[in-house]
């Protein structure tokens, strides 16, 4: 509120919890709180998500808590490129921002522009350009979306697959114009199904594009359980590329029956 862009670092993205109060009833309402006489240009990073076996308290995915509360802004990048860009408009939006990097997904490897480089907050990105189905994804999920992609064009299927990027603000209009397109929708989500952002989407395009579709849509999303620290009950709560397939397969059986 003086004057500086701090970027607070909360480590796993659980402990989150541990700082609602402030986030929420502080942070987020400031601006508005004050009739826009006060701004909070603060980044919170962290690290989200599940899939290293960190167990119930250190490996949530925590995009649907946050997306939720009026006055945040919600980031969560699937690649290098769009971390740097990403996180550079983050630090430069006068709103606070909560920027959430999967722990699956620091270890990988990618170009990254050697110039200043931006990436507008609230616009989707198009990994791969498809005809019958839209994937939409986040995160982690992103290439999950896109190994499936690959498998189902296998199957004969043409599947567009769109990476949010951000959920508050959500880029609605990149999702319609795909399902548009393409006539189906398929929401992949690692966060527990109950009130996840997919349902949001869902709802926006059940609202707004109804007549675009030729199918319902489908939501693939965690399991409603605390994640394990077993290898085999934790790969069994979050979605795989072979659920992806194996879904989208016998959703399209059914349509065609």
């Amino acid at each position: 509120m003086s004057g500086l862009r701090p970027i607070a670092e909360i480590m796993f993205s659980d402990f989150v919890a541990v700082c609602w109060d402030g986030i929420v009833n502080e942070i987020a309402k400031a601006r508005y709180m004050s009739g826009g006489q006060l701004q909070v240009p603060l980044v919170i990073r962290a690290h989200n998500g599940g899939g290293l076996g960190f167990g119930a308290q250190h490996s949530q995915s925590i995009e649907n808590w946050l997306m939720a509360i009026p006055g945040l802004k919600v980031v969560a990048p699937s690649s290098p490129e769009d971390v740097v860009g990403l996180f550079e408009t983050s630090i430069d939006d006068p709103d606070p921002v909560v920027f959430l990097e999967h722990k699956a997904l620091l270890n990988i490897k990618g170009d990254v522009p050697d110039t200043p480089h931006r990436v507008p907050l609230g616009q989707a990105k198009t990994l791969r350009e498809g005809s019958d189905l839209t994937v939409v994804a986040l995160a982690a999920m992103v290439p999950v979306a896109v190994r499936a992609a690959d498998a189902l064009a296998e199957h004969g299927l043409s599947v567009e697959v769109l990476d949010l990027r951000t959920v508050a603000p959500l880029d609605v209009d990149a999702v319609m114009a795909s399902v548009a397109k393409t006539c189906h929708l398929v929401v992949v989500e690692e966060n527990p199904r109950p009130c996840g952002w997919g349902a949001e989407v869902a709802s926006i395009i059940a609202e707004r594009a109804f007549w675009s579709l030729d199918g319902p849509i489908v939501r693939i999303a965690g399991a409603a359980v605390p994640l394990a620290v077993a290898e085999n009950l934790e790969h069994a709560a979050i979605p795989d590329t072979e659920r992806v397939v194996t879904e989208v397969l016998r959703t399209r059986l059914q349509d065609s029956v």
